[in-house]
């Protein structure tokens, strides 16, 4: 009695109560969790969601298990993965905007010490947990290389690094973008590495991811792990490696145009839009790809982007052999997004400079920064993207991009593949949901419970909702979900969605996303009164999670 009494004594003052049984809230071992982002990438470039682009392995995750087809992350990368870590919306986290510290608290580019992780939640539920990958999501980052002077190297705290917050291994980036080749914040655990000269990151991510998967199991580790994989690819610059760009070579002669009614063909044919929708939303300031100079260039742009993302599937592959040959495929949980839409932002020779975009490659040899049409990307000396021309389809068949909350910028497929704890897989669920229900979600699978002080700090409540009635085949009611990106801001309830597109000349959109998910017919003035009722719940949520008006004021 003594004992049992001692147990729960610890266990309630312990910075996390949790349930400790091996079992899992489903009757079974707990699972093993990969959580696995891509950079960048649009809402229709996997095989499975209508794209061109080979990609066998998600498509076969997405084939045995869940596509979602309405599931929303916070359109750009620091705010996104601000959220996907913590439950919370971004400004509640300290992520409002991106790694810049704009003085307010719901922006000051760096996680707060009022949330905790899923690698602090997971490691206290008994996990196992590492990060494989970009982390972006403080404003501490150091830039080490061997090649740099001791005055160009910069040094800063590491407290909210990953091995600060939960993981008990990281290999990857501090910082947000960079070259493939020659990564310039790769860091093993706490420790600046550099590059070898045969190194290209898509692999090194999946390869690490690969290789802690083998250790544990060859080990006897008894314990379930988590892991969270975080692509760079696609994000620019467009580095891709010959023997994959060789696979699309002629692929995107016929242009755009054509891939996007191809991508619209196939995606009706898939059931994932509806076939009443209006899909002439298209970008007017893009050209016609009949008006379109210099189409070799562009085509070469696509070709390498696809062989990004097939190079980044591929990995995805060798993940997913580990599983089966370590018999831990079968109760592992794989949750599969991205973290915002295709990305329009056009790179020039006036980028804004510095040590992880710099004007020279390791050598000293000139980097051939900006689109310029007379080079063709894919290799180390350039540093290019393929534009809003191409982000327009990997879009498909959505408005704007990345950074904007229409649909385009703010839309991904999830995947879940969970053989052991999913009912009826192979099915495509339409229920609405957001990054912030995968912390409830990991949390339910895990048999974790989430805290409300961690470190002497009281923790904001999370905001999601646990997906897991879904995986059961059940019956998921979403609250609304609000968005807030460098004055950019929506707000979605049921089939109604408001959005604002920042700028002098813009004002609220409303939308039937039952009947227009492509926000072609904006009804604002046809419902005045659900106009203003859902500007008022907009406005509400912003109060409460520490939104100000853009641009912020210090």
């Amino acid at each position: 009695m003594m004992y049992t009494r001692l147990v729960f004594f610890l266990l309630v003052l312990s910075p996390f109560s949790v349930f400790l049984s091996p079992f899992s809230v489903f009757g079974r071992q707990r699972p093993n969790i990969l959580l696995i982002m891509a950079d960048d990438m649009g809402y229709s470039d996997l095989g499975s969601f209508g794209s061109e682009i080979n990609t066998p392995n998600l498509d076969r995750l997405a084939q045995e298990g869940i596509k979602f087809t309405q599931f929303y992350n916070a359109a750009r990368c620091c705010p996104t993965r601000a959220s996907l870590l913590t439950g919370l919306y971004p400004h509640q986290a300290g992520m409002g905007d991106m790694t810049n510290d704009l003085g307010l608290p719901g922006y000051r580019g760096d996680l707060n010490a009022q949330c905790v992780t899923l690698g602090e939640s997971l490691k206290s539920s008994g996990y196992e947990t590492f990060v494989s990958g970009k982390w972006h999501v403080t404003k501490h980052v150091d830039t080490w290389h061997t090649w740099l002077s001791e005055d160009q190297r910069i040094h800063t705290s590491k407290h909210n690094w990953p091995l600060q917050r939960g993981f008990d291994r990281f290999f990857g980036t501090i910082h947000g973008a960079g070259s493939y080749y020659n990564p310039s914040t790769l860091t093993l655990n706490n420790t600046p590495v550099d590059a070898p000269e045969d190194f290209y990151y898509t692999d090194a991510i999946s390869d690490y991811a690969v290789s802690v998967i083998r250790e544990q199991a060859e080990a006897g580790n008894r314990k379930p792990f988590f892991g969270y994989i975080s692509y760079t690819a696609p994000h620019w610059p467009l580095h891709a490696l010959p023997e994959d760009i060789e696979k699309y070579k002629g692929r995107y002669d016929g242009g755009w145009d054509r891939i996007r009614e191809e991508r619209i063909a196939k995606m009706k044919q898939l059931g994932l839009i509806h076939p009443d929708w209006n899909m002439e939303g298209r970008d007017p300031e893009i050209p016609t790809w009949d008006e379109a100079a210099d189409k070799a260039w562009w085509a070469a742009c696509m070709e390498v982007y696809a062989a990004m993302v097939d190079r980044m599937d591929q990995g995805i592959g060798k993940v997913i052999r580990a599983l089966e040959e370590t018999n831990q495929l079968e109760n592992t949980l794989i949750l599969f997004l991205q973290d915002n839409g295709g990305c329009h932002e056009v790179l020039t020779d006036r980028w804004p400079r510095s040590l992880h975009f710099p004007d020279t490659q390791r050598d000293g040899s000139p980097l051939l920064r900006g689109n310029d049409v007379t080079v063709f990307p894919g290799p180390e000396n350039t540093y290019m993207s393929y534009s809003a021309e191409w982000a327009s389809v990997s879009n498909t068949p959505f408005r704007l991009y990345k950074h904007y909350i229409h649909e385009g910028g703010i839309s991904t497929p999830l995947i879940a593949f969970w053989p052991a704890g999913i009912k009826e897989a192979s099915r495509v669920s339409d229920h609405l949901g957001h990054i912030v229900d995968i912390m409830p979600t990991l949390l339910e699978v895990a048999g974790g419970v989430y805290p409300t002080e961690y470190k002497g700090e009281t923790i904001t409540p999370m905001e999601g909702h646990s997906l897991v009635p879904v995986f059961k085949n059940q019956t998921f009611q979403r609250m609304p979900i609000g968005w807030e990106h460098e004055g950019n801001r929506g707000f979605r309830d049921g089939k109604w969605k408001l959005v604002e597109r920042r700028g002098p000349s813009f004002a609220w959109e409303l939308y039937d996303m039952e009947t227009d998910r492509t926000e072609q017919h904006n009804l604002a003035d046809a419902y005045p009164e659900v106009l203003q009722a859902m500007i008022h719940q907009y406005q509400a949520w912003a109060d409460r999670v520490g939104v100000v008006e853009w641009p912020v004021r210090r």
